[in-house]
């Protein structure tokens, strides 16, 4: 499993949108603006057809313990052959504010976030996900997926031969206790549920380490590198380690940050 670092400015992280593709959601339901700049909407019974507790992500007190994992601090991550992980830290701050799953061409992204004990943060998130792509004069499409409700999103830009087109993101989304974990499939996984598969078992694989720091509701978990981290010189190390990758492939723009603070 290869391990490597990418860079962010703050304004990717704290910024308004999505992925290498995203697009606008017309929001078709009703409900009013919140003092936190979300939406106030009610409950959507579609939210909770997936069955968190039994499939995945697991909270960390839903497991025995946490050996044969990755640890990252705020997600424990099941290692997979030809998995490879990069960190992706803040330039002003040097904080890590996610961390991307790269496999098979596919990418997907995790970040974990506090969330209230009696609130779940998907369905006011996914809204803001929407009017955030629809700024960029993108658009999105709420679908029923394998997790529930997600988003797919869809954002112009220019392809590398100069000719318009769309970069494609999947937004998925789960509550947990204490907790909201936000994943963002790009590449092909985005658009063909087939190269999903692989990844789509990563994301409920995840465990989430909330720790009871009290924080505030949607701010970002800690994620760290692992504290037994070690490289062989070409960056890749056995299933069961995560390592910074050396002399490896310069880092690649993955999936944009979509604030939810």
């Amino acid at each position: 499993m290869a391990f490597g670092f990418g860079k962010k400015k703050k304004n990717d992280a704290d910024g308004a949108v999505a992925p290498e593709g995203t697009s606008r959601e017309a929001a078709t339901d009703g409900g009013s603006q919140g003092g936190n700049g979300l939406l106030a909407l009610p409950p959507d019974p579609a939210d909770t057809a997936y069955d968190r507790s039994v499939h995945g992500p697991l909270d960390a007190d839903e497991i025995a313990n946490a050996d044969g994992y990755v640890d990252l601090g705020a997600l424990l991550i099941t290692p997979r052959e030809g998995l490879a992980l990069r960190l992706e830290v803040e330039e002003s701050t040097n904080r890590v504010i996610a961390v991307t799953l790269d496999l098979n061409g596919s990418s997907l992204q995790l970040q974990a976030f506090a969330a209230p004990r009696s609130e779940e943060l998907w369905r006011d998130i996914r809204e803001q996900i929407g009017l955030s792509v629809g700024s960029q004069g993108g658009e999105i499409e709420i679908l029923d997926g394998t997790f529930g409700k997600e988003v797919l999103a869809k954002v112009p830009a220019q392809a590398t031969d100069g000719s318009s087109g769309f970069r494609v993101a999947r937004f998925i989304g789960v509550d947990g206790p204490r907790w909201f974990l936000r994943g963002v499939l790009g590449g092909e996984a985005a658009v063909n549920p087939d190269a999903a598969q692989e990844l789509e078992d990563l994301f409920r694989g995840v465990v989430v380490v909330r720790g009871e720091t009290p924080l505030p509701p949607r701010d970002l978990l800690v994620l760290r590198l692992p504290r037994d981290a070690a490289a062989s010189p070409d960056g890749s190390v056995p299933a069961d380690h995560a390592a910074p990758a050396q002399g490896g492939e310069p880092f690649r723009r993955g999936p944009e940050i979509t604030a939810i603070g």
